[in-house]
């Protein structure tokens, strides 16, 4: 629709209304010219009306530009990245767990004829379809893929939206999604949830733990029952160790086995 606006013929009639219009601005200048001369912006992009028509098929500007007073209209657009919130969606998910989600959505105009002769407001409907859109892709996934991939999704949002409005002359550069509300109740049972897995986890380690320990303690007593001696020793070194942390009177048996040499005597 874009390319075709500016073909059309405005007729004898319409030529006839251009030059008078024509005729009026050269007898009122240079009064006229502050009525004429317009001034576009470097980020922006006029796209003029003759007589209901979009002439030269495309938009016109940066930098000065010349219209017909009474027979010309233009409307300026935005070429810059425009970013706006999509407001908090209330979704049911596929597991039929209802969450809240908010997002923002960055895009810019490529096509100004297109965002002008295309669409009412352009930027109406892309906020309207980025909400639909959001509602429709997150009612396909569940509330763990939905908290897991959020990146992936956000992707997949953007690549529709960037499909849909490319005939309104819009590009959808980036979605993000902000933030994922559950229900008290949902927040309470994924802690209780989470909670549970971590004390079976602290538990399964601590029984290996104690299997280890055994094991190490076994090959310990198969090698002091091979030299006796050894069990003293390590008696005696206990009795060090508990003498050095606590100043305490330690009462201890003497060993039979260093008595027995004087029993003999």
């Amino acid at each position: 629709m874009g390319k075709d606006a500016g073909r059309g013929d405005i007729g004898a009639c319409g030529w006839v209304i251009l030059i008078i219009s024509a005729l009026f601005a050269a007898i009122t200048f240079p009064l006229s010219i502050w009525f004429c001369v317009k001034i576009i912006k470097e980020y922006e992009r006029a796209v003029v009306f003759r007589l209901g028509r979009i002439i030269s098929g495309k938009a016109k500007g940066p930098g000065m530009m010349f219209v017909l007073p009474c027979t010309d209209t233009f409307i300026k657009v935005d070429l810059r990245v425009i970013s706006f919130a999509i407001p908090p969606q209330e979704v049911l998910t596929k597991d039929s767990v209802t969450t809240t989600v908010d997002g923002v959505v960055y895009y810019k105009i490529d096509n100004a004829i297109k965002s002008v002769a295309n669409v009412n407001d352009v930027h109406l409907a892309t906020s309207q379809l980025a909400q639909t859109t959001l509602r429709n892709i997150l009612g396909t996934q569940t509330l763990s893929s939905i908290l897991s991939n959020r990146e992936e999704i956000a992707h997949n949002i953007q690549s529709i939206l960037d499909n849909a409005t490319h005939q309104w002359g819009v590009n959808v550069d980036r979605v993000e999604m902000r933030d994922v509300r559950l229900p008290v109740q949902m927040q309470r049972a994924m802690a209780a949830e989470a909670e549970a897995v971590r004390e079976a986890r602290a538990k399964v380690v601590a029984a290996e733990g104690e299997m280890n320990a055994s094991r190490a303690l076994k090959e310990a007593s198969m090698v002091i029952c091979e030299s006796p001696a050894a069990l003293q020793l390590r008696y005696l070194q206990t009795l060090n160790t508990i003498a050095a942390e606590n100043n305490s009177t330690i009462v201890f048996p003497i060993p039979i086995d260093l008595l027995q040499g004087v029993v003999k005597k």
